[in-house]
């Protein structure tokens, strides 16, 4: 994983509110894109650079890749700290908390 690559990944403010939406859960491309107004190419994109950068892990499963933060990052731990007063993402990480409990286990 390279610095750089970590820096590009956050620079971006939809791929920082991707990365709060799957602070609690596992999801797939599809069910991301249906909570942004973003195309799915979009999507697949900023979660390419995203999974270039370490920060999350996809996982093909059938037809479907399931995507989640890589749990291992340190980052990704300190920005959920700082998830959690951040205008945008903490909004979307209480959202994603409330999706995870009302959802069975996959």
């Amino acid at each position: 994983m390279s610095v750089d690559k970590v820096f590009e990944a956050l620079a971006s403010r939809p791929r920082r509110e991707i990365l709060a939406y799957l602070s609690a859960q596992e999801l797939t491309a599809g069910e991301i894109a249906g909570r942004f107004a973003m195309s799915a190419p979009a999507i697949s994109r900023h979660l390419s650079l995203l999974e270039a950068a370490g920060l999350v892990v996809g996982e093909r499963r059938g037809q479907f890749v399931h995507y989640r933060l890589k749990p291992d990052n340190l980052l990704n731990s300190l920005t959920g700290f700082a998830f959690e007063i951040c205008p945008t993402a903490g909004p979307l990480k209480r959202e994603s908390r409330k999706r995870a409990k009302a959802s069975p286990p996959r």
